[in-house]
């Protein structure tokens, strides 16, 4: 049993080569930031413009990309920016959450 318990710790869940909580922090933040700019082009243009939904597909796997990346050196970096951003939500000081 203790050997199930560290592999689950040593190999968390991966999309794409990507930790599971940066994929899914990643294409929510993308998805969110194309919908203002959607709507924003929408509203100030009168709908006569409106901007392609392929951008947004090349940015998320440019993103996917570097992200994969930076987690095929540290691999433990999902749970690490999850760590980080329960810390600023508990607003603990930055000395305690360096």
């Amino acid at each position: 049993m203790k050997q199930q318990v560290l592999k689950a710790l040593a190999n968390p869940a991966h999309i794409f080569y990507v930790p599971y909580n940066l994929a899914v922090l990643n294409f929510i933040s993308l998805f969110i930031i194309f919908a203002i700019i959607f709507i924003t082009a929408m509203v100030v243009t009168r709908g006569k413009m409106a901007i392609n939904p392929l951008y947004f597909l090349v940015v998320v796997i440019i993103t996917h990309s570097i992200i994969a990346i930076f987690s095929k050196r540290d691999p433990q970096l999902g749970q690490i920016v999850t760590a980080k951003i329960q810390l600023m939500k508990r607003k603990i000081p930055r000395k305690l959450a360096a």
